[in-house]
């Protein structure tokens, strides 16, 4: 039986040592960078965000907002605490963003948290010593699609300054037939709803669109189209290969400085 393409363990043999050596890299950022833990942007238990500060004044800094992945239903934002290694060396606040899951929560509800998370930075993040004006995204997998669902709107300004979507997925159909059809089971609607292909994106958005060069077919296929798609809009984009980076190594190491995808985000930081 052919593997499915993706299903990510399939494909990436190391899959349990770089789920650990993440963890254990974001136990040790906890304890090492200044941080807030846990702060409420909604009522329920899984609407709350981390903030990392790097050292010094915290005086209108530089915000960056980052969605975990996990296909929707799995992880959470404790996991991935190490991604403001790379962010905080740049002099920016990281916001690392958890939300409810799949398949207790539909897909409108995920949209709706994350959406909601970015609206409390730009309400509250002053307070932190952030500024709001200096706001960039990002996001790995699910949540490099929930990270396009911030600036889906072309009709008005979104306030964002730039995004970089590391191995994500923008045309949600292709799920509906993978081994995901047992766990979230997407609904013809969701697909329809939801899969950043098929909408209009706010121009003004710089994008930074990266696939590991070792992911399966598909993730290179849906980078391809997607950066089409905006480009036909008129944003500016640009796109990498990471070299020899699979999909979970990518994430990896974009906490982790002299890498490819952390220099990628640190050039993002800099706009």
């Amino acid at each position: 039986m052919a593997k499915d393409p993706f299903r990510t363990r399939d494909h990436v043999v190391e899959f349990d040592e770089i789920v650990a050596e993440i963890v254990r890299r974001s136990a040790e950022t906890r304890a090492r960078i200044p941080m807030v833990a846990d702060v409420a942007y909604g009522p329920s238990r899984a609407e709350t965000l981390d903030l990392f500060f790097p050292e010094g004044r915290r005086d209108r800094l530089p915000v960056h907002m980052f969605i975990h992945g996990g296909y929707w239903r799995m992880f959470s934002k404790s996991d991935y605490s190490y991604v403001a290694e790379t962010v905080t060396s740049a002099g920016a606040i990281a916001a690392i963003v958890g939300y409810a899951l799949m398949p207790a929560v539909r897909m409108v509800a995920i949209v709706d948290q994350v959406r909601r998370a970015r609206r409390w930075l730009d309400e509250r993040i002053a307070n932190f010593g952030g500024d709001p004006g200096q706001l960039t995204i990002s996001g790995h997998s699910a949540g490099a699609h929930l990270a396009t669902m911030l600036f889906n709107d072309g009709s008005q300004p979104s306030g964002i300054k730039g995004a970089m979507l590391l191995g994500g997925l923008y045309n949600l159909r292709p799920l509906q037939s993978s081994f995901l059809a047992g766990e979230i089971a997407l609904t013809n609607e969701e697909v329809a709803g939801f899969s950043p292909i098929g909408h209009r994106f706010d121009s003004r958005v710089a994008v930074e669109i990266a696939v590991g060069s070792d992911e399966t077919p598909p993730f290179h296929g849906q980078a391809a189209a997607f950066a089409e798609h905006l480009e036909r809009q008129g944003l500016a984009v640009s796109r990498s290969s990471l070299a020899g980076a699979n999909h979970m190594s990518s994430i990896r190491d974009l906490g982790m400085p002299g890498t490819q995808a952390s220099a990628l985000l640190t050039r993002l930081l800099a706009r």
